[in-house]
Order: structure tokens, then C-alpha cells, then sequence
């Protein structure tokens, strides 16, 4: 290939930015990035904001490499024949490689009446109308969230912190990521700050009205407002334009992230699913998976042979407040170990997390390539053993 590559890059988020950012190591390569928002959102800080303790967002030139072209607008549609995008403004963008970092966002609440009366947090607008819906209502209120997973538990101990009285309705296990040691030990913080956790299979929410939440045992909570911090999601611009997608919406790629469709689109982030084995949705693999997905498309414009996926984790973090919080330590595989910190430590790990994730971003703008991740060889078994035939039964 000869002249400028030009690459579109769909989404800003964690995994958009890394890969726009990595991208900038060849200097015939022109990258436009294509976000809905002018400044960048710390995804993983949005329950701050909806408590009032942070305002989420970071000025993308602090982020943003600035060789990348910023557009803000809204991709409505890929033409994958033609090899454009085009916008909700009307523009079309024409790209000799795309990357698809489309995000995620807070998934099809099917309980009836959660998606009129429930509040999700998984976007910038959502956290800041839940901010707004919070300060009209008095501080004694009952909040209710619903959701036993890293944002559920961060969203109520944020509020419970500022005073409110939240009740978080797990629907299942509190924290199931989380190892047995490491859950006792959030279980007794959100005790601490007055959160009453309700969990069990008992929990499942079934209806959400204006003022109370119904759940699976006949209980009913009285809440003033609902936070729905259950399942995500992902827009369906892929499948919209023809493309392989899992059951989730997804983008189905190929080890590489290379699109099952074409070997000019790549996926990164959230959107992702490399061989229907997709990473869990975090920041962490966000912006490795950016980073990775950037990696391919610069070998392929070098003519050499993209890399397949090598990543490994290393643990989840969860604020517990602004003072509090606990990293839980995994294999490389992503499976919780026995060990954690917990307490005040654990809370500074949590910020220091929150900084340096920026700084990644930041670092990849000024130093494009100096990322450098955990390794997993225990995927490639994991892909070979879910391939390898069934055994033949046997025959008594």
C-alpha cells in the first residue's frame, strides 16, 4: 500500500482513543476519530458524578494525540462495500481501514416498567440526569439500586456516603466476580455506610413503578428513585450494517479482532467479540484490546501478519466511597484468587487506577506504542479445548 492510509476509528471511549492514539506510530497514516461528545468520559468514574463527587469528563486534547483528527458526530451507518461511514449530520467519511470501538451502554431493561421508572448510569447524559432526578428529592429519600456488580455497588456506596438511604438489590450474588473473602469484605464496608443489601434468587427485580420496586419473593421496596445498574449493552450499529454480531450485538472477529466480513474492519473495546470468547467489559481490557486492535491494522498496511489476542488480567477494583475500596486479585484468566486489599488501601488502588488510566491514554498520545500488558497463554487452550470434537458417547 502506498500514499496515506486513512482510518476511521468508531467510538472515543477507552478503547477508541488507545487505538486512535497507537495508531499515530506511522506517519502516513491519517486517523479520524468519530465521537458523539467533545470531551472525553471516565466511563468508570459516572457514579461519582451522579453523586456529585466528580464531573466524569477530561478535555480530549489532554488524551488525544494531536495528529488525530476529532469529529463530533454520531456514526449511523457503515457501508462496508464502499468502505464509508456515514453520520447523523448528513457527512460520510471514507476510510481505507476501520476500527469499530462503538462502546457499550446500559442493556434493554425487560422488566416492566424499569425502562420508564429506572435510572441506568452507564452514560455521561444518563449520570448527569440521575445527578439532577437525585437533587430534587429529599436526602431521606429511599434510592434503590438494582444490580450486584462493580457499578451497582460503587453507585450505592457513593450515595450512602453523601447520606442518602440506599437499599441495593442484588437479584443474585453481591459482587459475583468477586472471591468469598473478598465479597465479606464489601458486604461489611456497604453494612458500615447503612446500605441495606438485599441478595439471593429471591432478589430478582419483577416490576419497578414511579415509587416502589417489586421483587421475585413478593417484597415490595417503596423508592423514591430507582437505579438500574443490571446488564449491558450494545448499539446495534454493527448488525445494522450487516455485519457478524453475537447475540449481544457484538462484532464478531476473528483472533486478530479482524471482522468475520472483512479484513478491513477491526473491533476493540466493549464491541468486540474475538472468536465468540469476548473479554469482560472493563476499562482494563478496553484499552489493551484498542490497543491490540490498533496493532493489526498496522501490520496489515506494513504487509505483515497481524498477532492473534494475548491478554491477560489482573484483578477488578471497586470504590467503597471516596475514602474506601478493594482491588480483588485474578489469575491471568480472569478468575478471582483468595487475596484482595481492602480498607483505606484499597481505596487509594482504586484512584491511583482511575489517574493512571488516563495516563495511559495520555502517555500513548505523547509515546504512540508504549503500552504493555499481562499476557494469558491459557485463552489459546481455552479456544483449542471448546474446538476439539465431543467425545463419542459410549455405549453400555
Amino acid at each position: 500500500m502506498t500514499g496515506t492510509t486513512h482510518v476511521v476509528v468508531i467510538g472515543g471511549g477507552y478503547a477508541g482513543v488507545m487505538a486512535a492514539n497507537r495508531l499515530t506510530r506511522r506517519d502516513d497514516v491519517a486517523v479520524t476519530l468519530i465521537n458523539p461528545r467533545p470531551d472525553f468520559v471516565e466511563r468508570i468514574r459516572l457514579h461519582q458524578l451522579a453523586a456529585g463527587t466528580h464531573d466524569a469528563v477530561v478535555e480530549y486534547r489532554k488524551v488525544l494525540a494531536g495528529r488525530v483528527r476529532l469529529t463530533v458526530d454520531t456514526v449511523t451507518a457503515i457501508d462496508v462495500p464502499g468502505r464509508r461511514v456515514t453520520c447523523a449530520s448528513g457527512d460520510t467519511v471514507g476510510y481505507d481501514y476501520l476500527i469499530y470501538a462503538a462502546g457499550s451502554a446500559a442493556g434493554e431493561a425487560r422488566v416492566p416498567g424499569a425502562a420508564e421508572h429506572a435510572h441506568p448510569v452507564t452514560t455521561l447524559e444518563e449520570a448527569r440526569r440521575l445527578r439532577d432526578v437525585l437533587a430534587a428529592v429529599p436526602a431521606e429519600a429511599a434510592v434503590t439500586v438494582v444490580g450486584g456488580g462493580p457499578t451497582g455497588i460503587e453507585t450505592a456506596a457513593e450515595l450512602a456516603e453523601r447520606g442518602r438511604a440506599v437499599t441495593l438489590v442484588c437479584g443474585g450474588a453481591l459482587g459475583p466476580y468477586l472471591h468469598a473473602r473478598g465479597r465479606r469484605s464489601v458486604a461489611g464496608r456497604l453494612a458500615a455506610l447503612g446500605v441495606t443489601v438485599l441478595a439471593g434468587p429471591g432478589t430478582r427485580v419483577t416490576e419497578v413503578t414511579r415509587d416502589a420496586v417489586r421483587l421475585a419473593d413478593g417484597s415490595e421496596l417503596p423508592s423514591a428513585v430507582t437505579v438500574w445498574t443490571a446488564g449491558f449493552g450494545v448499539p446495534d450499529l454493527a448488525a445494522r450494517s450487516g455485519l457478524s454480531t453475537d447475540v449481544l450485538g457484538r462484532l464478531r472477529t476473528d483472533e486478530t479482532l479482524t471482522s468475520l466480513d472483512d479484513v478491513r474492519i477491526v473491533a476493540a473495546g466493549d464491541a468486540a467479540a474475538p472468536s465468540d470468547l469476548p473479554l469482560r467489559m472493563s476499562c482494563q481490557a478496553a484499552t489493551r484490546i484498542g490497543a491490540h486492535a490498533a496493532d493489526t491494522v498496522l501490520n496489515r498496511i506494513a504487509g505483515e501478519r497481524p498477532a492473534p489476542l494475548d491478554l491477560g488480567f489482573f484483578g477488578q477494583c471497586i470504590s467503597l466511597g471516596r475514602r474506601f475500596g478493594i482491588f480483588q486479585f485474578a489469575h491471568r484468566d480472569d478468575t478471582a484468587t483468595r487475596f484482595h486489599l481492602a480498607g483505606r488501601p484499597g481505596g487509594r488502588l482504586k484512584e491511583f487506577v482511575c489517574v493512571q488510566t488516563v495516563e495511559h491514554l495520555a502517555k500513548e498520545a505523547r509515546k504512540p506504542g508504549s503500552l504493555k500488558w499481562v499476557k494469558d497463554a491459557s485463552r489459546r487452550a481455552r479456544l483449542d479445548a471448546r474446538r476439539a470434537p465431543a467425545a463419542p458417547e459410549r455405549v453400555a
